[in-house]
């Protein structure tokens, strides 16, 4: 959809987003009618965020919540959130007294909210890790298909196995009460050194890093109340620095709606309204992005799924053909049944490798995004507290 189509927004967003425009020119420009150094500032930073998202809403449908451009989404939140911390430094005088200070801290109350998110998705990563350790069963066992060698009965059975014990652990994550087993003890940077990876009760037993009540559409919803774009008074009194306190809310809120989206998690849900104004650089790139996992949502294969996640779909598409093809099998195989085997094996191999490679890195920038999180709040108190104290 071209960004000039999007008609999402209502005529009030719109009206404010004309009053930022008019009130920053107004407001920042010097007397000489050239932008003054915070004028280039906060332009700067809104037009970094829209390249970003530009950049994320330019992909194409196969590429799309895939775990490749959710690492990407996570890299631009973290450079968002680097680049956010800069305009805060440069303007510490400012954001230390009212009503700055407030929008400040209503941004860093979002970003805690949001660790506990940050926290159940490190727990789905590590749900699939489990469905790959049994996918990767499923492959052991068929290793004879890829080397053109003939397959036993007995390989099919024990691969049949491992895909009804992967069935049962994905239909048992879209029930979330089911799911939802044990209570808060576990964060990032702490392992669990008595995991046995080996057992397939492994996952059910895991201690979650989320209460069984935590719900991840609470949660979002929690992280969107009251997230309004600044009024012209607020605009005024803060001599427009409040526009990149909502920028940042914004990505926030989507960045976090979004890895809910496509990874498994604890009560999902997509129920997030983001009305905007498209006068913001980044709002039609935004928009779009969630027009479309939305959409993607809505499909008929993907409405009961536990995740969008691209490498889900593609778990599910294989598994269900399999079985369908394990019901039906007889010994020896027929030729075309064992050709369409092999080619069900070599899309498993695919997402396999897709999942070995993928998951470590994403986990690693969920953790990051945790740990940037954690510290730009404290930077920001401990910044804010010397600032009140010396006034």
């Amino acid at each position: 959809m071209p960004a000039t189509d999007y008609q999402g927004s209502s005529a009030a967003c719109t009206n404010i987003g004309r009053s930022v425009q008019s009130i920053r020119r107004d407001q920042l420009y010097a007397m000489d009618g050239s932008p003054t150094s915070q004028e280039q500032d906060l332009d700067s930073f809104q037009r970094q965020v829209a390249e970003r998202f530009m950049d994320l809403a330019s992909v194409g449908p196969d590429e799309l919540l895939s775990l490749s451009w959710v690492q990407k989404l996570l890299d631009s939140f973290l450079c968002c959130q680097e680049e956010f911390k800069f305009v805060l430094i440069n303007h510490k005088s400012q954001i230390s007294k009212p009503p700055l200070d407030r929008l400040v801290a209503d941004y860093s109350e979002r970003t805690v909210k949001a660790l506990d998110v940050c926290n159940a998705i490190r727990d789905g990563i590590e749900q699939l890790r489990q469905w790959q350790k049994l996918l990767e069963i499923v492959l052991s066992a068929l290793d004879n298909c890829n080397h053109q060698k003939t397959l036993g009965e007995g390989q099919f059975r024990r691969a049949k196995k491992a895909l009804i014990d992967l069935a049962i652990c994905m239909l048992d994550e879209k029930d979330s009460h089911a799911s939802a087993i044990a209570h808060r003890n576990r964060s990032f940077g702490r392992n669990n050194a008595s995991k046995d990876p080996r057992s397939l009760g492994h996952f059910r037993s895991l201690s979650w890093s989320v209460s069984r009540s935590w719900s991840a559409a609470r949660q979002l919803q929690s992280i969107g109340n009251n997230l309004a774009a600044p009024k012209a008074t607020e605009l005024l009194a803060t001599n427009g620095l409040a526009v990149p306190i909502f920028t940042m809310n914004m990505v926030l809120l989507f960045v976090m709606w979004a890895l809910v989206a496509a990874i498994p998690c604890q009560d999902r849900g997509l129920q997030v309204h983001f009305s905007l104004s498209r006068n913001f650089p980044w709002a039609v790139p935004i928009l779009q992005l969630h027009d479309r996992i939305v959409e993607e949502s809505k499909k008929r294969d993907r409405r009961n799924s536990c995740g969008l996640l691209k490498e889900i779909h593609q778990i599910e598409k294989c598994t269900r053909l399999m079985n369908d093809l394990a019901d039906t099998a007889q010994f020896p195989l027929a030729e075309e049944k064992e050709a369409e085997l092999r080619e069900r094996v070599q899309e498993l191999t695919t997402v396999c490798n897709t999942l070995r490679t993928g998951l470590d890195s994403l986990e690693r920038q969920v953790r990051e995004a945790f740990h940037r999180v954690v510290r730009s709040r404290t930077e920001g108190l401990d910044s804010l507290g010397r600032a009140n104290h010396s006034v």
